[in-house]
């Protein structure tokens, strides 16, 4: 009986780790301008390249104290999918209607990635907000993390 308790468990965490080595992830990035009379400028962004972090990535100890020397023009890509959304506000302040209207069309990026079998994982976000006079700046930020299952190479 203990055989089979452990052969049992022993497949479980088997297949788990076989499945997250079969899983992609693609991330979305919504940036939205709450810059007062509607000066900023809000977008959905979505990467067509993929890029290895392992080659912008040195590794740092007290031995090895070298700084990082990859070139910051190969990390940047040039095929990425760029949404215009509205902002925030606008000369009379907030505007609902704007905020509806991009979740619709962020709404209609989810379900459109999720008929393409992917799976929304995880949502971070943040905001640097407009604080008064002095600050002419602010965004807010939500990136959309998902996942699904790698085409097999079948």
């Amino acid at each position: 009986m203990k055989n089979r308790l452990l052969f049992l468990i022993l497949i479980f965490f088997g297949s788990q780790a076989v499945q997250a080595q079969l899983m992609e992830y693609k991330t979305i990035t919504v940036i939205e301008s709450i810059i007062p009379n509607g000066l900023g400028r809000s977008r959905m962004i979505s990467s067509e390249e993929v890029r290895d972090y392992k080659k912008f990535t040195s590794e740092r100890s007290e031995q090895n104290d070298e700084r990082n020397k990859s070139d910051r023009g190969e990390i940047r890509l040039k095929n990425f999918e760029e949404t215009k959304l509205l902002n925030f506000f606008n000369m009379g302040g907030i505007r609902f209607q704007n905020i509806a209207a991009n979740d619709a069309v962020v709404t209609s990026k989810i379900n459109s990635l999720a008929e393409e079998g992917w799976e929304l994982a995880f949502v971070n976000s943040g905001v640097e907000s407009y604080s008064g006079e002095d600050d002419d700046g602010g965004i807010y930020i939500t990136r959309y993390i998902f996942k699904r299952s790698k085409p097999s190479l079948e």
